[in-house]
């Protein structure tokens, strides 16, 4: 897949020929816009609206797909495609018919593509530390209907554990559901813990016989050049990962 001009990449990953996907960057852009500078996509992050509206249109044109944008909750729920609206309530996605494209937003959650090997289904899911640990991953995949074995993952840009720093409360979420991701969490010597999300990811994807597994090799909090951040920059944009099928 060839885009002009458009801030981002497409994944690494070993995709199905019917598949397509694409992680936005932040790209360059005024100054003055301060926080919002460049690529935005979040419509509810207290950018001026039309240049939201616009940058999300020209995402689509260029893309050549129609992105369907949810109004996520940190939850689990999931939608699919074939009859949902944009503005639905839900994290996650799934779509089995060419054009609509599952579409996350981020700015240091971690989200998740997902296809099958064959290139009959494609899913999105936004997995923060709130829906992974209530199981967004888990609700997603099943809804695909294929074996496990048959689902390929990509770790989208995310915070890497170096930077996201969290309670035991949170620490305590995960491990009462298994106590192998306690191996995501290191001690800081604050009483504290840098929280692995793409750790958890995988092992969580792990644990549902998904073995191929991709990205999960950048950081959202360290490359202000290229990603919006939460965490570091508090009032901020969103990139967007999208997943299609194609025709």
């Amino acid at each position: 897949m060839t885009v002009e001009c458009l801030p981002g990449f497409v994944p690494d990953w070993p995709m199905p020929a019917s598949v397509r996907a694409w992680v936005t960057t932040r790209g360059t852009g005024n100054a003055a816009d301060g926080p919002y500078a460049g690529f935005n996509l979040g419509a509810h992050v207290g950018d001026a609206y039309d240049r939201v509206v616009a940058n999300r249109a020209r995402l689509a044109k260029e893309l050549g797909c129609e992105p369907v944008w949810m109004n996520q909750v940190h939850g689990t729920c999931w939608v699919d495609l074939a009859d949902a609206h944009a503005g639905v309530a839900a994290d996650a996605a799934l779509v089995r018919r060419p054009g609509r494209a599952c579409v996350v937003m981020s700015a240091d959650c971690l989200p998740v593509l997902l296809c099958d090997r064959a290139g009959s289904v494609v899913a999105a899911a936004h997995a923060g530390w709130r829906g992974l640990a209530d199981g967004v991953l888990e609700r997603v995949v099943a809804a695909m209907g294929v074996p496990s074995g048959d689902v390929l993952a990509y770790l989208a840009p995310a915070i890497s554990a170096s930077h996201y720093e969290v309670g035991d409360d949170v620490r305590q979420r995960f491990v009462a559901h298994n106590c192998q991701l306690a191996a995501a969490f290191q001690c800081n010597g604050r009483a504290r813990f840098q929280c692995d999300l793409y750790g958890v990811a995988r092992l969580r994807l792990a644990a549902l016989g998904i073995a191929a597994v991709f990205g999960g090799d950048e950081c959202t909090f360290a490359d202000g050049k290229r990603f919006y951040s939460y965490r570091r920059d508090g009032v901020t944009g969103r990139i967007a990962s999208l997943i299609w099928l194609n025709d």
